[in-house]
């Protein structure tokens, strides 16, 4: 809200940076509770389009590749997951055509292949990094959240720990 005189969000559900094996159909989605949480917040307008309004015509013929930087980390493992993303980021902004682009910290590659494709292809927007929001015992949100059960969230928080961990450490020398 500081940035813009209006705020507008999207929300998706990308099936291009899902790979065969992994969870499309059962990924948690709640349009409803998305709408009322971006409604307390002030958001001006909610732009939630279906698979057919982003890809008319299907899976796209033309996309956008990563390159290099989907090859690496995450992308060792999800092979074409960024190119999926760039894919749709780089459609979402020219429907929405932001001035700003906010995306989260909590997806450190996928944000730093966002600012190369915004550097590389002159989009012109300005993408600015927001901090990884978490809920009260630190585990950063997360709609994949739901999948975990008490055990499954204890042992997700290690990670959360190690780096506070690690920056007070750095932080004392």
């Amino acid at each position: 809200r500081g940035r813009a005189e209006q705020v507008v969000v999207t929300v998706f559900v990308n099936p291009l940076q899902f790979g065969p094996a992994e969870d499309l159909t059962r990924y948690p989605r709640d349009l409803e509770r998305d709408v009322a949480l971006l409604a307390r917040e002030g958001v001006d307008v909610v732009f939630a389009p279906g698979v057919e309004d982003v890809y008319p015509g299907g899976d796209p013929v033309v996309r956008v590749s990563a390159g290099a930087l989907g090859d690496r980390l995450e992308g060792a493992h999800r092979p074409g997951h960024f190119d999926g993303v760039l894919t749709v980021v780089l459609k979402l902004l020219h429907l929405v055509r932001p001035d700003v682009a906010l995306f989260g910290e909590k997806d450190a590659q996928q944000l730093m292949a966002v600012r190369r494709m915004v550097r590389d292809l002159d989009v012109p927007v300005d993408v600015v990094a927001g901090p990884t929001v978490r809920d009260a015992d630190g585990l950063a949100l997360s709609s994949r959240n739901a999948y975990l059960d008490a055990d499954g969230r204890r042992h997700a928080l290690a990670l959360s720990r190690a780096l506070d961990a690690a920056r007070a450490a750095a932080a004392g020398g």
